[in-house]
This record gives structure tokens, C-alpha cells and sequence, in this order.
């Protein structure tokens, strides 16, 4: 048994996206080869509308996934190919971008003005990169929870955790993505697959995140782990909640300007230029 330790420890920074949206980036638009598969990831937690109601307004998207998880608040959504919807609480959207969608995301909070999310974005390998479009809608009710031997409570949005799979499945990169709330003074044991890239999120409480670590990574600290088939958690006064996803990586070129993520500089030009000219979207 191997277990896993970080080679990576940060803390989110704020910026500004969207419209002016206040958030904080964990990881994104570089260093691609340390998170492969995956590309960004922003938490836009806030209690303060003003901070987060400009939204994400209409812009495109093209070889990539987008996953959106919302804890408190909604998200009202469309796009180009007449979807609309809205994810609320404990709701998750999985995005396939494929060969190009035009969409709007627009927070718009909970009765007591808070937004609290995340969104990560995965890569899609070349031979999927120009795939139809679509949706996976999951609601709150569809994802189980596991609670495990050592107390911790651990919700499967996709990846399988012992007998229980999450809803999202069909993911090439076979990914798992959880969100695992570890109580006080516990030792936590996960298993992860060899060869595939680990990353957690704490968005609540503290943990150590290795067996001989002396330090708690706290809130809004990203940890991305060394190879190994387990993942090691102690807690110490108080729970921690954390936010895990594993993929395969898929050691590709990347070619990335903002929203749109290619393999080559010259599939990059292409998308840019269709979406000006208006031949973008390939899919209706």
C-alpha cells in the first residue's frame, strides 16, 4: 500500500471573471501537466450579491467539460441550443462543451443572499473534442451518500465508493469526483486509483492530508497528490469538509485561450474564427 502525499499545497487566489464575478481560482491556465485532466478550478462562495450577480454572461465553450456543483443559492443557465434550467442546492451540472456551445451562467443567490459553488473543468481528449454538446442535470435527491467505518460522510457525485456509484458515469477519464466531510479527530482512509492525477479542496474546517503531516491545510487550500493507491486523513479538533477528484491523465498537447481548449495553436484559430464568422456551433 502506497499511500498519497501532496506535492502541491496553495491557496486560492481572488480574481475577477464573468461580468465581475468575485471568486477565488484554485488552479488554472497553467501548469497544465501537474493537474491533466483537468484544466481550472474556481470556488465563487459569497454572501454578498454584489459580488456575484453580473454572472457569466453569453460566451463560448469547445473541447472541454464543465462541472458546476452549487451548495447554497441557484444558478439560472442557457445557451445557444435552447436549454434553459436552473441548478439549485446540492445540485450539479455536467457540461459536455464538445465541438462548441454558446451559454450563460447567472448566480443569482438564496433568500439570505448567499452563492456558494464551484466549478471545475476537465479536458476532453482529441478524439472527443468535436462530440455533440450535452447536459447530465443531477439533482441533490440523485446523489447518495456513504458513511464510512471512521465516521466520515462521503456524497459520490461520480466515481464509485465501495458498492455505491455516483450518477455520473461515461466520463473517459474515469473520474471521480466526491465531497467528503471527515469528523473530528478521525483517520481517514480512501482508496485511489495508481497513475491517476488526485486533487482535494478544503472548504471547511482543517485536516492533515498526510500520515506524518504537522501542518492542517485549512479552507480554501488546494492540495494535488504524488501517485499511490490511498489517500490519508487526520483530523484533530474539528471536522473537515473537502471537495476530491481523481481523472486519468490524458497526456495530450493542449492548445488553450480562454473558454475554448484545442490540441494545436491551429485548432485554437479555427474555433476563434468560426465563432466570429458564425459557423461555430456544429451541433443543434
Amino acid at each position: 500500500m502506497t499511500i498519497r502525499t501532496p506535492v502541491k499545497i496553495s491557496q486560492s487566489i481572488p480574481t475577477l471573471e464573468g461580468a465581475g464575478v468575485h471568486l477565488r481560482r484554485a488552479f488554472g491556465f497553467g501548469d497544465t501537466a501537474l493537474f491533466d485532466p483537468f484544466l481550472l478550478f474556481d470556488d465563487f462562495r459569497s454572501d454578498h450579491p454584489d459580488q456575484y450577480l453580473k454572472g457569466f454572461p453569453w460566451h463560448p465553450h469547445r473541447g472541454i467539460e464543465t462541472i458546476t456543483y452549487v451548495l447554497a443559492g441557484d444558478v439560472e443557465h442557457g445557451d445557444s441550443l435552447g436549454n434553459r434550467g436552473t441548478i439549485s442546492s446540492g445540485d450539479v451540472q455536467w457540461m459536455t462543451a464538445g465541438s462548441g456551445i454558446i451559454h450563460q451562467e447567472m448566480p443569482k443567490g438564496d433568500e439570505r443572499g448567499r452563492m456558494h459553488g464551484f466549478q471545475l473543468w476537465c479536458n476532453l481528449p482529441a478524439a472527443e473534442k468535436m462530440c455533440a454538446p450535452r447536459y447530465r442535470d443531477v439533482t441533490a435527491a440523485m446523489i447518495p451518500t456513504v458513511t464510512t467505518a471512521d465516521g466520515a460522510v462521503i456524497m459520490v457525485i461520480c466515481g464509485r465508493v465501495g458498492e455505491t456509484a455516483g450518477p455520473v458515469e461515461d466520463i473517459t477519464i474515469a473520474p471521480q469526483y466526491l465531497d467528503i466531510t471527515v469528523p473530528a479527530g478521525a483517520d481517514f482512509s480512501h482508496p485511489t486509483r495508481p497513475g491517476d492525477t488526485v486533487v482535494a479542496y478544503v472548504i471547511d474546517g482543517s485536516a492533515c492530508f498526510a500520515p506524518d503531516a504537522k501542518t492542517e491545510s485549512g479552507n480554501c487550500s488546494l492540495l494535488v497528490f504524488s501517485d499511490g493507491d490511498r489517500l490519508a486523513v487526520r483530523t484533530a479538533n474539528r471536522q473537515a469538509r473537502f471537495l476530491l477528484f481523481s481523472g486519468r491523465p490524458l497526456r495530450e498537447p493542449v492548445a488553450w485561450r480562454g473558454p475554448i481548449v484545442m490540441n494545436t495553436e491551429e485548432e485554437l484559430q479555427t474555433a476563434f474564427r468560426e465563432y466570429h464568422e458564425g459557423t461555430f456551433l456544429k451541433h443543434r
